[in-house]
């Protein structure tokens, strides 16, 4: 299950650093890899894990370089690409840049990486805010004795203790994205709600966190599915500071947090999810060279509601000119990089409807039929604080501490657009 070297390769495949862990491959190795790349490149069949003549050859490519793993035995190829991205990210965090002149001007600190991050072809510890406690640059050189902190020899690895602030707090922003398609007779396409519990923390000590949510499977666990609004979670991924054992047990979150801004959970819902805002785009042509859009835009949910930074962004034929235009709210500008007209309403309640009107000329007949079943779809973007479509809620957040200091949780709800598309007639 563990790897057997790792490599840093240039685009030639020159070899700028390796570190054999388990004395099983040949450096030569490193050759063959490049020469087994460009054959799959040649056919087209490039893949991240290679497999060739008992060896496993995977890889990450970034900037001018390939971060390569080489093993012989029957490696977990999803745990050796996380690790990949992993140092990829631990280098950029030491040398701002990863690329060949970094790596030159970086060799020691770089070996020095990869002895801690990876022991006897295991991944050991990958978060760069602990390395970098104790394994310095020449830009934060200590001139006490580094001792390597605690994180290291603890079992919660993304977390130092000795963390203190003034003022404890806690932010939790619950982010739900709408991927909508919508055909051009009105007909949802493809409807899915993908959300993220987004946290920042600033917490003194080693802080205890218990979040509850409005979980269909713990309401009714508790005989409580009819009485409470509750919703299915589908697709739930965790940050690895969540006790898991204990979610399954009893639907709780629970956790260690890390210090700063961290992504706590993600989840998706594929349930049906009604158009938040409708744009519909009536085409009328006055002459062969003179066209007009018609565009409604209507918001579709409550009053009390408000989206902001809404743009809607209509595509135009590629060779339009002239375009006037006229709107009952907002401004719209005529893009060309981006063959649209972008239409930008800074509030748009709930419950509103407001109308665009669009001229423009097309230079010849052939371009405006070209132009006609082809046109790409409109694209909606925008923002509703305090709202989301699944209806989750956090029912709780508590955060115990040994010291026994209170915590301000402060939980905002946001609603944005995602992939939001509807086509046109």
């Amino acid at each position: 299950m563990a790897a057997s070297a790792l490599f840093v390769l240039d685009l030639k495949g020159r070899v700028l650093l390796s570190r054999d862990y388990r004395g099983d491959v040949n450096p030569k190795q490193a050759e063959r890899f490049i020469t087994k790349l460009n054959e799959l490149e040649e056919s087209g069949k490039v893949t991240p894990v290679i497999l060739d003549e008992g060896a496993s050859y995977i890889y990450v490519q970034y900037s001018n370089l390939y971060l390569l793993a080489v093993a012989k035995n029957n490696i977990n190829a999803g745990a050796i690409l996380l690790f990949l991205h992993k140092l990829k990210d631990i280098f950029t965090h030491y040398f701002q840049e990863l690329e060949e002149e970094s790596l030159r001007d970086n060799f020691v600190i770089a070996y020095e990486l990869l002895d801690e991050v990876m022991d006897f072809g295991y991944p050991q510890f990958t978060e760069a805010k602990i390395l970098s406690e104790y394994i310095k640059t020449d830009a934060h050189k200590m001139e006490v004795a580094v001792k390597p902190p605690m994180a290291v020899t603890n079992a919660v690895s993304w977390r130092s203790e000795g963390v203190k602030y003034k003022k404890n707090e806690v932010f939790l922003d619950v982010v739900e994205s709408v991927n909508l398609l919508v055909n051009s007779n009105g007909t949802v396409v493809r409807s899915e709600v993908v959300g993220a519990l987004k946290m920042r923390t600033f917490l003194s000590g080693m802080p205890e966190c218990k979040l509850g949510l409005n979980d269909k499977v713990l309401f009714e666990a508790q005989g409580r599915g009819g009485k409470s609004k509750a919703v299915d979670l589908e697709d739930m991924k965790f940050h690895q500071c969540v006790r898991l054992a204990r979610f399954d047990n009893d639907r709780t979150i629970s956790f260690i947090p890390p210090d700063g801004a961290f992504d706590l959970m993600t989840y998706r819902l594929s349930q049906n999810v009604k158009p938040l805002i409708w744009v519909e785009c009536l085409v009328e042509r006055h002459s062969r060279s003179r066209t007009e859009y018609m565009v409604k835009a209507r918001s579709q949910f409550k009053e009390r509601s408000s989206a902001t930074n809404v743009e809607i962004l209509l595509p135009l034929p590629p060779d339009a000119i002239t375009p006037n235009v006229r709107t009952s709210q907002g401004a719209a500008v005529y893009a060309p990089e981006k063959e649209a007209m972008v239409w930008k309403i800074k509030n748009f309640p709930g419950g509103k409807e407001f109308l665009l009107r669009c001229k423009f000329g097309l230079p010849s007949v052939e371009a405006e039929e070209e132009a006609k079943g082809r046109m790409p779809p409109i694209r909606v973007k925008f923002e509703i604080p305090y709202f989301t479509v699944s209806g989750i809620q956090v029912r709780y957040l508590k955060v115990i501490e040994k010291s026994g200091y209170q915590a301000l949780p402060w939980v905002r709800y946001i609603t944005t657009g995602g992939e939001y598309e509807i086509r046109m007639a």
